[in-house]
Order: C-alpha cells, then structure tokens, then sequence
C-alpha cells in the first residue's frame, strides 16, 4: 500500500493535532447544547471516531451511506442514499462529518435532504476541503486542511475500497488509478 502512494500530506501527528482544534472549536461552539453528528459513510469513520472523542460535550452520533462516487475518482452526479438516519432530525442540531468536499454534489444534495426534515441548525464538518473541484455553492463551517486538487487516500479516504486504513494522508500515484482505467 505504502508504495503507491506519491507523498505524504499529513502524518499521523500533524491528522491527530488537527482533530484536537477542530473538536475544541466544536466544544465552544455548541457549548451548553448535545449537538448530533451525522457521519457520511464510509469515508468520514476514522475521522468521526476521532472527533467524537475530541469534543467535550453530550452528543449523539448517526450515520448515513450517501455516495456518487462509486468505484471511480470523479463524482458521477448522481447522489443516492443507500442508508439513512435512524432517528428523527428535528429540532436537532446537526453537524454532517465527512472526509472530503470535493464537488459539492453530494453534500449540497445532502444538506437538501436534511433541512427537509426540520432540524434547530446544519453545520458541515470536513476532514479535507478540496475547492479547486466545487461546482455546488457550498462551504464547511469545519475544516481540517485545504488541499490542493489531488486524489487523496489514506485516514478513511480511499481509491476502490482500499488504502483506508493508512495512518497518513497521502497523494495517490496517479498509475494506481490509471490502471484501473486502462482497457484488459
């Protein structure tokens, strides 16, 4: 695994710090209230885990399955929810926790989704934001680091199912996913 990736973004240390801030915002922001964090699968897991740890607050946690990826490096457009709340949302404050904004197409369609159904507030949490490739007019009120436009993996990000479990974000070797792409 460790081989196809080009370069380290982030290392454990500098993901772990990152976390940390980001809980400690979160914690003042919401002080006095139990937000519920809602992690878009499955990317989002490692980072969700360790920013539920990294909030001192009463919370709830819920995951959804949402995806327009499938097994590509491009978005495909078309969102679908393959696994929603188990709960009811309203009057809730929301925080969505995902790994990456990249276009925007699913978290925009999301966020739709979401404010249908009532909830007190809808904050958006990102390990990674990625601008260079929005073409929806969203933005997260929580962002670990802004990255360049590279296919990243590792910390539950992953090409094809894979790398999630590096303990780094890392940039891609672009030959990994050009094979996949190249006719048998």
């Amino acid at each position: 695994m460790h081989q196809d990736v080009e370069q380290i973004l982030y290392t454990e240390e500098e993901l772990r710090r990152r976390v940390k801030e980001v809980g400690a915002q979160i914690t003042a922001d919401y002080y006095g209230r139990q937000p519920l964090l809602i992690s878009v699968l499955r990317g989002s897991y490692i980072f969700m885990a360790d920013l539920t740890r990294a909030i001192s607050l009463d919370l709830t946690v819920d995951f959804m399955v949402v995806s327009s990826y499938g097994a590509g490096t491009v978005s495909s457009g078309q969102v679908e929810i393959k696994k929603d709340l188990s709960d009811s949302i309203e009057g809730r404050d929301l925080i969505i926790v995902e790994d990456i904004l990249d276009s925007g197409n699913t978290l925009y369609y999301l966020m739709d989704v979401l404010k249908a159904r009532k909830p007190a507030s809808i904050r958006l949490c990102t390990l990674m934001d990625k601008p260079d490739r929005r073409t929806k007019p969203i933005t997260a009120d929580y962002v670990g680091f802004t990255i360049p436009d590279a296919f990243i993996v590792g910390y539950g990000l992953d090409y094809d199912e894979k790398y999630r479990n590096l303990p780094y974000v890392g940039v891609l070797k672009p030959s990994v996913y050009q094979r996949g792409a190249e006719p048998s």
